[in-house]
């Protein structure tokens, strides 16, 4: 197939009215002129609309009232259908704090699922996010649900390495930093969340291999007295290390506009990720009530909310909307707010000689936008899995 005229956004520069070429699932050629079609080649005009490196979510809970603690293929399928009308070609379902029994139904279901072919984003493991947490910066997880780090436990966790793509936890709990050190030897990103850890505790992190931040600025220790001393938190060491890579809610809500800008300024293009952290709240109208875990939920503002409207209990958002923010909201250009939704994510995953750049040879994976970025179509593996 040819996709013919199309505004391709590549890693440094927008190639006007371009032309892609796609084979087996990969694109075979990208040209700034017309590509001859092969006999009984299909040739699709997208003229004046933008096709963008699908967008990888590196943390999302849910969609339309389904929760990836389901551990169900139905589950699994509506949250990665809804996702990829957001462009999203390939993301990571995440848990919430729970006990190992159900933490273990959802990585032997997603083991399965992706077996199949993808109807949607597809799935590229799991982000366990808890239950290693401060009682202090719990978010929407149960306090009955937090504890420290058992190795008897984690290790359990570690053998399904090949699924688990990340794992958040606060780096200064009792146990964690051998947790940190294994994590890393498995090649599972280590990442800092939830944490009220002071700077010097998430460096002893960093020593052991911690390189990530879970959606930074939220449920994060920060610069506060020790003693008669001021030090820094978790914010302020994951802002000022150049090798860790912020996570960061662009839904306009959970982090506002000037300290999205602060975390571009402090991390340059290439040290943030875009996320959802969307909750099975996403798709449904405002009002409408669901559950993360045991915690009601409602829809409320273009977030999702406890129920008694006190907390934030992840987005509602698609990686299209977040995209937009960091144009509207930040003053980035679009290519490099695509490169937080795309490439920088698959570099965290170890993908992005696969995925997140258009470019000869790299997997079919692409939102085609309108001039106002929406997503009109969503291809995988060079697939339509949405269209408008």
């Amino acid at each position: 197939m040819i996709l013919a005229g199309a505004h391709l956004i590549l890693p440094d520069r927008i190639l006007r009215a371009g032309h892609l070429r796609i084979e087996n699932g990969l694109i075979a050629e990208v040209s700034a002129n017309p590509i001859t079609p092969l006999p009984g080649e299909e040739v699709t005009a997208l003229d004046e609309l933008y096709i963008a490196p699908g967008f990888i979510d590196l943390h999302i809970h849910g969609a339309l009232g389904r929760d990836t603690m389901e551990a169900s293929s139905e589950a699994f399928d509506t949250i990665c259908r809804h996702h990829a009308g957001g462009g999203t070609t390939g993301l990571c379902l995440t848990t919430i704090a729970a006990p190992l029994d159900p933490l273990l139904a959802v990585i032997y279901a997603a083991r399965d699922y992706r077996l199949a072919p993808p109807h949607g984003a597809r799935l590229l493991g799991i982000h366990v996010e808890g239950p290693y947490f401060s009682p202090d910066k719990r978010g929407a997880h149960l306090p009955s649900m937090l504890r420290d780090p058992d190795p008897a436990e984690w290790r359990q966790l570690l053998e399904h390495a090949d699924v688990i793509t990340q794992m958040t936890l606060a780096s200064e709990l009792p146990g964690a930093l051998p947790l940190i050190q294994a994590l890393t030897d498995c090649e599972i990103i280590a990442s800092v969340g939830h944490s009220n850890a002071w700077d010097d505790e998430v460096a002893a992190a960093f020593a052991h291999g911690l390189r990530h931040a879970t959606h930074t600025f939220n449920c994060m220790s920060s610069s506060r007295r020790r003693g008669p001393y001021r030090a820094g938190g978790v914010l302020e060491f994951v802002l000022s290390e150049p090798e860790i890579l912020c996570e960061a809610i662009a839904d306009g809500r959970h982090v506002s506009p000037t300290l999205l800008r602060l975390l571009c300024r402090a991390k340059g293009i290439d040290g943030a990720a875009l996320i959802t952290d969307a909750t099975a709240g996403a798709g449904l109208p405002a009002e409408s009530h669901f559950m993360l875990g045991e915690i009601p939920c409602v829809v409320r503002d273009e977030v999702a909310l406890t129920e008694d409207g006190t907390t934030l209990a992840g987005s509602t958002s698609t990686m299209t909307r977040c995209v937009r923010n960091m144009v509207d909201l930040c003053g980035l250009s679009l290519i490099e707010a695509v490169q937080m939704a795309s490439l920088n994510p698959a570099r965290a995953l170890r993908l992005d000689q696969r995925k997140g750049r258009i470019a000869t040879g790299m997997d079919a994976d692409l939102a085609v936008l309108t001039p106002d970025l929406a997503v009109q179509q969503t291809w995988v593996a060079g697939q339509p899995v949405f269209s408008r």
